[in-house]
């Protein structure tokens, strides 16, 4: 018996994504499923542009505020909640919509994303002592004919690659070569992919927008009390835009009137390694541009 479809959307960061899902959720009953690698954290809310608590009450939400910003939170837990969440939804009767634009999570419901290598707790403190540069050059000796896309200026990403070559003995191709033949974790169910665009000034004026209203309504003193909370200790969240900027504010690296101009900047820059991304790496799929769209329209029904 076939399952019922799983409808995702997604799109760059500030192109409308939360709008559109609330009303086509609510029209149709469905419940949202975020696909948002930081929505997971509590307290990170003004610098993700988290729904707000009314928008949460309007339409049931699943993976935001699971935990707090000083855990760990990697892919494969998140197959294992999303699955959970998908399932449970389904099984009252809804539809499912997952809503983000974190590709490597989003990619999990087109794609395995995890394979069976096990690496051990030393090997992996052992790694975590490297600094990024001296995991780099190890991850270029024991691949001498490159690293392929792996994102070198991401740690964990680089810590993890280096991890899964050192305990198989293998390089990142043989790895993605055998990765690629395995079943994703969604392989049972229909995903229908929709991706939101806007013209490129259109966008950047809600780019602007957006962080000027993140700022006016408190982001400094949100990510003060996201350091307190362990936010430094981890360096994907503390990487992520709007709140490392917001860090060196806060240690006098960047000066108070440079904050808004620079975290647009790197936004728009986001923007750009998002569309060459979602070109990439996604699987056919629709193309709707926000311009004129209607709820009808979204998903092609």
């Amino acid at each position: 018996m076939m399952k019922p479809t799983i409808q995702v959307l997604t799109g760059c960061t500030a192109v409308g994504k939360t709008e559109w899902a609330l009303r086509w959720a609510e029209t149709r009953g469905a419940e949202i499923v975020s696909c948002d690698s930081l929505l997971f954290y509590r307290g990170m809310d003004l610098g993700t542009a988290k729904p707000t608590a009314a928008e949460q009450t309007r339409v049931p939400h699943h993976l935001i505020d699971i935990c707090g910003v000083g855990d760990r939170m990697d892919v494969t837990h998140y197959v294992t909640k999303a699955r959970a969440a998908v399932e449970g939804i389904l099984a009252r009767g809804r539809p499912v919509l997952v809503v983000g634009g974190s590709g490597f999570y989003l990619k999990s419901f087109f794609a395995p994303v995890a394979d069976e290598v096990a690496v051990s707790a030393e090997l992996r403190a052992e790694v975590a002592s490297l600094g990024l540069a001296e995991a780099v050059a190890r991850l270029h000796t024991l691949n001498p004919a490159g690293l392929g896309a792996l994102d070198t200026a991401n740690p964990r990403r680089v810590n993890r690659a280096l991890e899964r070559c050192l305990a198989s003995g293998r390089t990142l191709a043989d790895l993605a070569e055998e990765f690629a033949r395995l079943p994703g974790p969604f392989a049972g169910w229909t995903v229908a992919l929709t991706r939101i665009e806007r013209p490129p000034a259109e966008l950047d004026q809600r780019i602007e927008a957006r962080v000027a209203a993140m700022l006016r309504d408190g982001l400094v003193a949100e990510v003060k009390q996201l350091c307190a909370d362990g936010l430094r200790e981890n360096p994907s969240a503390a990487r992520a835009i709007g709140y490392r900027e917001t860090i060196d504010f806060l240690d006098g690296k960047l000066a108070e009137s440079e904050l808004a101009g620079v975290i647009a900047q790197n936004t728009r820059a986001l923007v750009k390694k998002q569309r060459t991304w979602f070109r990439t790496q996604l699987p056919p799929h629709r193309e709707v541009k926000a311009d004129g769209l209607t709820l009808d329209r979204l998903f092609g029904a």
